[in-house]
């Protein structure tokens, strides 16, 4: 569906949480994009990765895709699949095709950067997706508030860790690489570093996990469990991705479920790990409405309609590198616990049928939720 510059207005200026509705984390059955015309403007869409996480194939290309067309735009999506080198040139391929708009969700920010001053140098104006290439000059930002996915966490493992004064605990982040990593352990830290100052929680130990690599996140927990005696009372994971790696090491260690731990992106996985007992929480982005706010944005690039962008990019972002304050978009995330996941299935979202399979089927009873 199509949103009006004036709605997207508003949601730049801060609907908060009512956002949330507009999207989900599941690719939806929907009929095919609407065609585009043989000669329409094409927007270059480059994605970062797969190996971290599903998201990316799953959910932002699809509905990149569509939202694009639905705007008279012809999408010209890749996947970097990590490599920086890939990156340029999937960019450079793009630019010589004369994408009028490049969006990217870079590997890194030095890679993202690079990109940015060669768009910038052919006059193709660029929207950061999702991810801030940090020392770069985007024209545009278009995320979730990144602070508050850490502080939602945090809160939600000092909740569930609320009758255990003194409760140890070891905090799981995402790549040094992604500037998005470094904002949620921000607001951890915002929420978390009283109470560990205070003595109500104890922080074990702290680590980043390189290219939020989920493999890597199971050996650096494992090491850092060791390492205290096989002890631990609550796991801050900055995503759903690394927080399944911790519960895989829980349960060798007979720790899972006696253990909260928290996550991010509102996974099937991390739903049905919030089903067993073995997470306490997720948090939900609504990629549906990222992609779409995406698109209408490029459109009013494509058009040379600044005016409407900025319109549509309330916020300001300052770039940490360069001091630079780009115009962004920044839309609100949303804490899922075991109570809300009821709220979050239905048409065009998480289906009920693909958490509530084999040996959950009783806890969604229990739930309400039908599969």
């Amino acid at each position: 569906m199509r949103r009006t510059p004036a709605v997207w207005t508003a949601a730049a200026c801060g609907l908060g949480l009512l956002l949330a509705a507009c999207g989900n984390n599941a690719l939806p059955p929907s009929p095919a994009s609407a065609p585009v015309a043989a000669d329409a403007p094409r927007v270059g869409v480059i994605l970062p990765e797969t190996a971290t996480s599903a998201r990316w194939a799953h959910v932002d290309q699809p509905v990149l895709e569509e939202e694009l067309r639905e705007r008279g735009l012809e999408p010209i999506v890749q996947n970097a699949q990590g490599d920086a080198q890939k990156f340029a040139q999937i960019a450079d391929g793009m630019l010589s095709q004369r994408v009028r708009v490049l969006v990217i969700a870079a590997p890194s920010g030095d890679a993202g950067a690079t990109v940015e001053q060669r768009a910038e140098q052919l006059g193709v104006p660029v929207i950061d997706y999702d991810r801030l290439s940090v020392g770069g000059s985007a024209d545009y930002y278009v995320s979730f508030n990144h602070e508050e996915v850490g502080r939602l966490q945090a809160r939600a493992l000092a909740d569930a860790l609320r009758d255990r004064p003194g409760a140890q605990v070891i905090e799981v982040g995402g790549s040094t690489t992604d500037h998005n990593a470094a904002l949620v352990h921000r607001g951890q830290v915002e929420e978390l570093g009283p109470r560990y100052a205070a003595g109500d929680l104890r922080l074990v130990s702290s680590r980043f996990v390189e290219g939020w690599d989920n493999q890597a996140a199971g050996q650096v927990f494992e090491q850092l469990l060791t390492a205290n005696g096989g002890r631990v009372d609550g796991v801050l994971a900055a995503n759903d991705g690394l927080a399944a790696s911790v519960i895989t090491v829980l349960q060798k260690h007979g720790l899972a479920g006696s253990v909260p731990v928290t996550g991010q992106d509102m996974t099937v996985d991390g739903l049905r790990a919030i089903l067993q007992g073995h997470q306490a929480a997720t948090v939900f982005k609504p990629i549906h409405t990222e992609a779409e706010v995406t698109a209408e944005l490029a459109g009013a690039l494509v058009r040379g309609d600044r005016a409407a962008a900025d319109a549509l990019a309330g916020h300001r972002v300052r770039d940490p590198a360069t001091g630079r304050e780009v115009k962004a978009v920044l839309l609100a995330p949303q804490l899922i616990t075991r109570d809300d996941i009821r709220s979050v299935l239905g048409p065009g979202r998480v289906r009920a049928e693909d958490i509530c399979r084999g040996e959950l089927a009783g806890a969604c009873r229990q739930l309400g939720i039908a599969s």
